[in-house]
């Protein structure tokens, strides 16, 4: 039995695959798979909702990346509140999910400079719809003195329309 080895010392992009370099494709890699691992861990349950998070979609190149996740769905203790108040909580819920994760992935992927965000819903027609959407970078700190948390996430570069308390399709 033979192995064929390829190896192409004039690949610019070779020393990207050693695992002992700093910022190399190995250490890219742990770092995404931290985010990941802490996304289902720290942000297990919301402070409105136990549903799960559902990420749909992690991309980062060079500096910068891209994050698709489904919004939590109204808690089901929620069931005897009015429907109002049910997307209320499910609202705010999602917005200060939106700040925490713009923060976990700042801590966990240092070389990630900005980062666009996308939030979606299952909505009642069965396919999702985007309710928040954002460009937010590291740098952006202008957001600690403000309380309100549909203002924070504004600020910080979020997207979104609000009515009556409640997120709607964008």
């Amino acid at each position: 039995m033979s192995f064929i080895s390829a190896s192409f010392s004039s690949d610019p992009y070779r020393k990207t695959w050693r695992p002992e370099e700093k910022g190399g494709l190995f250490k890219q890699l742990c770092n995404a798979s931290n985010f990941v691992r802490d996304l289902g861990f720290r942000l297990r349950f919301g402070e409105l909702s136990r549903a799960p998070l559902l990420l749909l979609r992690l991309q980062v190149v060079a500096e910068i990346a891209e994050c698709d996740w489904m919004a939590r769905s109204p808690d089901p203790w929620d069931a005897d509140l009015s429907g109002l108040l049910q997307q209320r909580h499910a609202s705010l819920q999602a917005l200060r999910d939106a700040i925490d994760i713009r923060s976990l992935l700042f801590e966990t992927l240092p070389q990630v400079e900005s980062a666009n965000f996308r939030v979606f819903r299952q909505s009642v027609e069965c396919s999702p719809e985007m309710i928040i959407a954002g460009s937010v970078h590291r740098q952006d700190h202008s957001s600690r003195d403000v309380h309100s948390i549909v203002m924070r996430a504004k600020v910080l570069g979020f997207r979104f329309r609000i009515e009556g308390d409640v997120l709607r399709k964008i």
